[in-house]
This record gives structure tokens, C-alpha cells and sequence, in this order.
């Protein structure tokens, strides 16, 4: 099943269509990094108006199709894990670059465990490490 069917299941489930907007703003998160808000307005500024992508992207989270990725006191947006592969993120506190994580079984296993020994059933987690990139590690070495 295409993830855009997957969308159109998950909005009929609560009695919502896929319009033009919400697929053009789907498809948007779909096709690279997390953006945020600013750039996903750029992005889309020709095909859907401002207000009907933040109604939209209200709407993703409320439904779980999006994920807020906290860094520091912004965010970014991106699939959640329903329409996407799970990941974790790097984030260069230099460039700023966001880089997406591979997936680690040993990891996941890990945070399973952890939270099994506390007692408590995660729904859902996030980690996000901060540090240099390669490229700024490699230029503060040159400084």
C-alpha cells in the first residue's frame, strides 16, 4: 500500500477526506527531510495558502501522521512513524544540519528493556543527538 493510500485510511477513519491541500502537504514531509513550518509554507506557497497548511498540519498531529522533532526551542516536522521508517536524528549545533540516524535493533532493544525495568510502556520515543557534524568537526580542527 502506497503511504498516500495509508494517509487516505487514516483520515477516513475519522471522517475526513483527502483534499488537494492535505495531499500536497503530505507529500511535501514525504519527500525528504524534516521542515518546518516557515519552509514547508515556502515550499507549498504556490500551490496551497498558509492558512490551510498550518489547519493541515494541525490536523497530522492530532491524527498522528506527523511528528514534532524538538530542537531546542524550535521544531521541525516530519512523518511519524506510521508513514515512515523509525529513526533517531543528529543535530549539528554548529550548521544546524539535521541529520537522520539508521535504525539500530540493539538500540531499540535497549530502550525495551529500559523502560520494561521502570516499569512503564512507551508508545513512542525520540533521540536526538546533539555535537558537531563531519563537516564543522573537521573545520574546528583546521581553526
Amino acid at each position: 500500500m502506497s503511504s498516500v493510500s495509508a494517509l487516505q485510511q487514516t483520515l477516513a477513519k475519522r471522517s475526513y477526506s483527502l483534499t488537494r491541500p492535505r495531499r500536497l502537504v503530505f507529500e511535501a514531509l514525504d519527500s525528504g527531510q524534516p521542515r518546518t513550518m516557515r519552509e514547508l509554507c515556502q515550499q507549498l506557497q504556490t500551490k496551497v495558502d498558509r492558512a490551510s497548511v498550518y489547519r493541515t498540519v494541525k490536523l497530522f498531529s492530532d491524527l498522528g501522521v506527523i511528528t514534532r522533532l524538538q530542537i531546542g526551542w524550535k521544531y521541525k516536522l516530519e512523518l511519524s512513524d506510521n508513514f515512515s521508517h523509525h529513526h533517531h536524528h543528529f543535530n549539528c549545533q554548529k550548521c544546524g544540519a539535521l541529520i537522520n540516524l539508521p535504525e539500530s535493533p540493539e538500540l531499540e532493544a535497549y530502550i525495551s528493556n529500559l523502560a520494561g525495568q521502570s516499569g512503564v510502556t512507551p508508545l513512542e520515543h525520540q533521540l536526538e543527538i546533539q555535537g558537531l557534524c563531519a563537516t564543522c568537526t573537521a573545520d574546528v580542527s583546521h581553526e
